[in-house]
């Protein structure tokens, strides 16, 4: 039977617009108005009456969506407005044109693709497909949720009037995550208004997409258009850093220096996210004393922080140092993750340090509760291989809770070439070639150590294999980089 609620619906509305700016309060609301009933339909009801109901499920989505976004994302799944969403049409309420943007993020968030076509089902069911909010909201959805991004331009296309800046906006942003980087440019020369987000949207897609040089010409067409007396954001300076990183050559570093000069001269703050961008951008680079400079700059560190720092100091031989940095992390009260584990096995293999590189392996399972990737796998494996520990190495391929990878088989077929172990390096040959077999680096190797075992007969009979199968040796290039061109 059901139990009338202790509160009037006007005061429910007063208590959840007070404490709308805080979502845990909302949760404790929530709370409230599910033990006190007043989610329930209530058959006494008038209709009017029960069309307002939708409000404090428009509410308490809102919350739940703003703190499944928080770092302390635990207090509420990302899937959490998506349940309210069906609890409202259990109880009978009417969504409107104010619930389906928070329920479309939701769908972001958990990247349900079938989430976002649901929603737009009921959009269109309900007459608020054409409303300019809910519209922008779908093409958003729909290209963060791995749609074709025919998909968000159909939406576009369907809405009413001429798109505002926030929708032409939401499909560029479609276009570039769906990797639609030509019709994502085209789109963005025919707009008719930019801002900062056009800019920046376009500038991260091209970084994504590999295509670094774009990325940059971007930038500068972003420096010389109408926004020469508007300050940066973090945003861009994070996007056109990563495309500096990512930049072979002089010319990366170069720009990714004029934009940290950039930033000293109009005195940006140098937040986790930005320093992190710099610290990944010079550890790229190979400029480890500006790397530890921007590290020291950051004043709020952050887990990705350190992480840049430990993989730039592991990749360029900097072995004990990011040990000491790691236990200066632990001291500093942060957790390491995957990332940071990743560092400290590559730098323990390179190193040579075979027990500590193992103990931390042990200790990522068994302490930290972090779960290994193929990439930590194949940095076992390398450790072990090469200080010529085949035996525990193969077990420790054996154990994996899934199939290994070229990347796997390959650092052990590496470690058998260094030490001489002709019989294993000739079976993990055979796999890899099944694995990759239009890969000519693995035919190469396995040749190689046929040739250096003596044995010349198996090491022709390889050459005429990959002849046969029509696979070519890649060439070795150099190049030069001169202003900014690459010369073969």
């Amino acid at each position: 039977m059901r139990r009338a609620s202790p509160y009037t619906y006007a005061v429910l509305e007063l208590l959840l617009r007070e404490h709308f700016p805080f979502p845990r309060r909302l949760l404790q609301l929530h709370a409230l108005l599910l033990t006190s009933g007043a989610l329930l339909p209530d058959p006494k009801r008038s209709a009017a009456a029960a069309a307002i109901t939708a409000f404090p499920y428009n509410c308490l989505a809102h919350a739940h969506l703003r703190l499944s976004v928080a770092p302390s994302s635990s207090v509420s799944p990302p899937s959490a407005p998506l349940r309210l969403f069906a609890a409202m049409l259990a109880a009978g309420a009417r969504p409107n044109r104010h619930s389906f943007p928070t329920l479309l993020k939701s769908a972001s968030a958990t990247g349900s693709a079938a989430a976002a076509g649901a929603l737009h089902a009921q959009c269109l069911r309900r007459g608020l497909a054409a409303d300019r909010f809910v519209a922008c909201s779908l093409v958003s959805a729909y290209g963060r949720t791995g749609h074709p991004s025919r998909d968000a331009r159909k939406v576009f296309d369907e809405m009413e009037g001429s798109p505002d800046l926030a929708a032409c906006n939401a499909l560029l942003d479609a276009l570039c995550l769906a990797g639609d980087l030509e019709t994502a440019g085209t789109f963005f020369e025919r707009m008719e208004a930019r801002d900062a987000v056009s800019w920046t949207t376009l500038l991260s897609g091209l970084s994504r997409g590999g295509r670094h040089r774009c990325a940059l010409e971007v930038f500068r067409g972003f420096l010389l258009d109408n926004n020469m007396g508007r300050r940066l954001g973090e945003a861009t300076l994070v996007s056109v850093l990563s495309a500096c990183a990512n930049l072979d050559g002089a010319e990366g570093l170069a720009a990714g220096m004029a934009v940290h000069a950039y930033m000293v001269r109009h005195e940006v703050e140098l937040t986790a996210f930005l320093g992190t961008a710099l610290v990944d951008m010079y550890g790229k680079h190979g400029r480890l004393g500006c790397c530890r400079s921007a590290f020291d700059a950051v004043h709020d560190k952050k887990v990705c922080t350190w992480n840049a720092l430990l993989s730039a100091l592991a990749n360029h031989g900097m072995e004990t140092e990011v040990l000491v940095k790691f236990e200066m992390m632990r001291a500093e009260g942060f957790l390491p993750n995957q990332i940071t584990f990743l560092a400290l096995l590559t730098a323990c293999a390179r190193a040579g340090l075979v027990e500590v590189g193992l103990y931390w392996f042990e200790s990522m399972v068994a302490e930290y509760r972090v779960t290994p990737l193929m990439v930590h796998y194949g940095c076992v494996v390398d450790l072990l291989g090469r200080a010529g520990r085949f035996v525990e190495a193969v077990q420790v391929i054996e154990r994996m809770p899934f199939a290994p990878d070229a990347s796997v088989w390959g650092a052990l077929l590496a470690a058998c070439k260094l030490h001489g172990n002709v019989e294993l390096a000739l079976e993990i040959g055979r796999k890899l070639m099944a694995l990759e077999p239009q890969q000519s680096g693995r035919y190469v190797t396995v040749r190689n150590v046929y040739l250096e075992d003596g044995n010349w007969q198996a090491g022709m009979r390889m050459g005429e294999v990959m002849q046969e199968a029509g696979i070519k040796k890649t060439v070795g290039q150099s190049s030069v980089v001169l202003h900014g061109t690459s010369i073969p």
